[in-house]
């Protein structure tokens, strides 16, 4: 299915999770923190949960890995990364960020932009350098996909390269059988389309909120800090290992930045608000130093 096409998914497959934490809430099922990160709860209080219908999550899934095909991210990157959509100051993106609102949260009430803060100030907290600080703040600035129209499976999500075969680390692996990829010869093998240690930067990952605010970043941060954001759902990667045949050094040395900040990002919310009065002045300079006036989406 052509990524014009998705106008014709009815709501439920457009939108089969009753929020986007459900995939959260599954990430903390699967890969359940040994230290606590969040000051107000430990890890084990993260997995309690009241479980959500295991079905969304799957039909979720379902529909990721149906969908996303070679031909699907390539059409996404051609519409995308134009950055053509709307264009606005950064604190401004913030907010029209917010719009995603999300009343079923189990973990907490806390917009959008106090879920990046909270991530943030963890960071900071722990004395990590402020472009990293700038990372938490910014990573999930990608999810404002959801508000141009786009299907929840096209914006989370575990990602994954398109163009070879699929890993069997990769959660739910066996509903790749109805993805056209699977049964094209030249996708279906174990390089498909690729050179044997090409390097991610070489590879075409799953669409989502990862590449596109990697994509709005790029010039704006250091070289570790673009691969927590561009790979910090590639979970197959950095919590399974798979696809080592695929990385070259560069990418060796950069996962340890990954598996860094992946821990802020699942286990850094609490329900108390963070203080905006009292910590407006450090992001409005730390935003200044690392990001333009202006962000394009």
């Amino acid at each position: 299915m052509s990524a014009t096409s998705q106008n014709h998914f009815t709501a439920k497959e457009v939108n089969p999770l009753a929020s986007l934490d459900e995939w959260e809430d599954d990430l903390l099922k699967r890969y359940p923190d040994p230290e606590q990160i969040a000051a107000s709860k430990s890890t084990d209080e993260y997995r309690n949960y009241e479980e959500p219908a295991r079905d969304t999550v799957r039909e979720f899934y379902r529909l990721n890995h149906t969908y996303q095909t070679y031909d699907f991210v390539q059409q996404k990157r051609a519409d995308y990364l134009q950055f053509d959509k709307k264009k606005m100051p950064v604190w401004d993106a913030f907010q029209f960020l917010n719009q995603l609102v999300d009343d079923s949260d189990p973990d907490t009430d806390l917009d959008q932009f106090q879920h990046l803060l909270q991530t943030a100030e963890a960071i900071r907290r722990d004395g990590h350098p402020d472009w990293m600080v700038c990372v938490g703040l910014l990573h999930d600035m990608g999810k404002v996909l959801c508000l141009f129209g786009e299907p929840q499976w096209a914006v989370v999500g575990d990602t994954f390269p398109v163009g070879c075969s699929y890993s069997d680390k990769i959660v739910y692996p066996e509903f790749f059988k109805n993805n056209p990829d699977y049964s094209n010869e030249r996708y279906n093998t174990k390089l498909g389309v690729y050179k044997p240690n090409c390097g991610l930067r070489n590879v075409t990952m799953s669409w989502g909120h990862d590449e596109y605010v990697y994509n709005i970043a790029k010039d704006s941060l250091p070289e570790e800090g673009l691969y927590m954001l561009r790979y910090h759902s590639f979970y197959p990667w950095h919590k399974e290992g798979a696809y080592d045949y695929l990385l070259d050094e560069h990418d060796r040395n950069m996962l340890k930045w990954v598996k860094l900040f992946n821990p802020y990002d699942l286990y850094s919310k609490n329900p108390t608000p963070p203080d905006w009065k009292v910590l407006r002045p450090y992001y409005e300079d730390l935003v200044a130093k690392y990001l333009p006036s202006e962000l394009k989406f």
